[in-house]
């Protein structure tokens, strides 16, 4: 790696993705698999919202007044639900090119979103009220460090949402073995030993001083597709607070 490069930037990775972005909003190109998966994610994140700050569940603008921050955004796929659920979005990406591709899709869909370019160090003191990154801390150089920014950057009282594949043999025989093999995930996306288990990143959430309030497994079934369940065995989301302290 480049010695000024920031810790958790894999260069590899970053160019791997950035290769993508033209293609990203294409349902059916490579990004077809987040594509499938952003709906069970939003409800998710939905869910988690509400249930943070005590929603009511029907609002179209649960995050009307909050800020929010998409870690590793890609082109867009999730900054821009999250703007339209209402919050103001900053979303960051160490691919320039996927930058450019998600300014120029939000600003097609009249949607004002702050995207930029580089690392969660570059954000310095900023902080947000919902941050999120979703399929992201399996391609950085330095998980502890990814979580520590994450947590830098999330305000009082705010919400941390992530998701990743566990490292299990089914995460490998269906996100490698067959995803990748059989053309549905470009080849070399994933590297199955950088998958982290619940156990895992719960400790490195735990450590950089948040708690950990809940873990949902992200299944798949012919019937239903992707779908929320109690089976974390191929991947899941996760969301955290920070910990609450007794009054002295």
């Amino acid at each position: 790696m480049n010695a000024s490069a920031p810790d958790t930037i894999d260069p590899v990775e970053t160019a791997h993705f950035g290769a993508m972005a033209a293609d990203w909003w294409n349902p059916k190109g490579s990004s077809a698999m987040l594509h499938r998966l952003n709906p069970v994610r939003l409800r998710y994140i939905r869910d988690a919202v509400d249930a943070h700050w005590h929603g009511d569940g029907v609002g179209f603008k649960p995050l009307a007044g909050r800020r929010a921050l998409d870690v590793g955004c890609g082109a867009g796929l999730l900054a821009e639900p999250l703007a339209r659920l209402g919050a103001s979005v900053t979303a960051i990406d160490a691919a320039a090119e996927n930058i450019a591709v998600a300014r120029a899709h939000a600003q097609g869909q009249g949607l004002s979103i702050d995207y930029r370019y580089g690392a969660i160090e570059s954000l310095g003191d900023e902080t947000f009220d919902v941050v999120i990154s979703l399929e992201v801390i399996e391609h950085v150089a330095d998980p502890t460090a990814f979580v520590a920014g994450l947590v830098r950057a999330l305000a009082p009282g705010g919400l941390l949402v992530l998701s990743t594949p566990n490292r299990t043999p089914l995460s490998r025989l269906a996100l490698i073995t067959i995803g990748e093999s059989l053309g549905g995930i470009p080849k070399g996306t994933h590297d199955w030993h950088k998958f982290l288990t619940p156990e895992e990143l719960t400790a490195l959430i735990e450590t950089a001083g948040l708690r950990v309030t809940d873990v949902t497994g992200l299944s798949f079934t012919p019937i239903q597709g992707f779908h929320l369940s109690d089976n974390v065995a191929m991947d899941y989301l996760l969301t955290a607070k920070r910990i609450e302290h007794a009054p002295s």
